[in-house]
């Protein structure tokens, strides 16, 4: 990745084996624990306003999945939830994670809910932009496109089409070059752009896909969630996720604080990050209630 893409992205990535891997995480500043997730086709940059504005409070943990950022990028893995899960695990584990607020974000709410559910214990609030974590019969024709055999990889790896498209359809303001560049930095290539291939293919529309039961069992975890307080904040023109996510979302979790912004895409930290950060610093400070490091 070249220097000049990531200006925006002040960060010494850290790195760990992970699964034979080696995945890269960004770990930033000290205090109550905050664990945000990416999805597809995005990595720890979106996260990085949040980051900048959290530090000197908080610790920021944000991971590349891999394949992903600057990830390792291996062509013979297994990219499927279940290892995106673990891998997950693994990391939070391994830096001594014993409790922290959850931020999720597209692929995120499947990966980081999937690790919730196992570790309910461990998580004392969940922030829910634009996600699932439950089955949807709902795929939009744009993206089935990219599942097609031979189109799907052309449109992904070849042009660039599934990154690149997201700069200008996942948000509703227009995103300036500099920041376009950062979110396409590490997918400057046919080899690496496997992973947000590979995500595309591993979207469970039915019971015979492989990610079909952890799917099933992350939806089914979420009632062990119950307890934590959940910030629920949402671009209301993402084609993607679109209203009726956020219409399950409140139903699934009663309690939920639920935003809507109705401007914003599916790129909503991007589209309504204002609006967001003090929604964001009054759950953390409520949630955390001051807490010492690790919650």
């Amino acid at each position: 990745m070249r220097a000049a893409d990531l200006a925006e992205y002040p960060f010494q990535p850290r790195y760990i084996p992970i699964s034979g891997q080696r995945m890269a995480y960004v770990d930033e500043g000290s205090g109550p624990v905050v664990v945000m997730v990416h999805g597809n086709p995005s990595w720890s940059y979106l996260y990085r306003n949040l980051i900048n504005a959290l530090r000197d409070r908080y610790r920021c943990i944000a991971p590349d999945h891999i394949g992903c950022g600057f990830s390792a990028k291996p062509h013979d893995y297994p990219y499927r939830l279940e290892n995106h899960i673990s891998n997950l695990e693994q990391l939070l584990d391994s830096l001594a994670v014993k409790r922290c607020v959850l931020v999720v974000h597209d692929w995120g709410g499947a990966i980081g809910l999937g690790w919730a559910g196992r570790h309910p214990e461990r998580v004392a609030g969940v922030v829910v932009l634009n996600t699932a974590a439950f089955p949807s019969n709902r795929l939009p024709f744009r993206i089935a496109l990219c599942r097609w055999p031979l189109l799907g990889p052309l449109l992904v790896r070849g042009l660039n089409g599934f990154a690149r498209a997201a700069t200008f359809m996942a948000v509703n303001r227009r995103m300036p070059g500099k920041v376009a560049r950062g979110f396409l930095a590490p997918y400057d290539s046919w080899a690496s752009r496997i992973a947000i291939q590979r995500f595309v293919q591993d979207i469970p529309m039915d019971k015979d896909h492989p990610s079909w039961p952890t799917l099933l069992a992350v939806e089914d975890s979420l009632p062990h969630l119950h307890h934590c307080p959940f910030l629920l904040c949402w671009g209301g023109q993402d084609f993607c996720f679109n209203d009726t996510f956020y219409q399950e979302w409140c139903r699934r979790i009663p309690r939920v604080e639920a935003h809507y912004f109705a401007d914003a895409g599916h790129y909503v930290l991007e589209d309504a990050l204002p609006a967001i950060l003090p929604l964001l610093n009054s759950f953390l400070h409520r949630v955390t209630g001051g807490a010492p490091d690790g919650l």
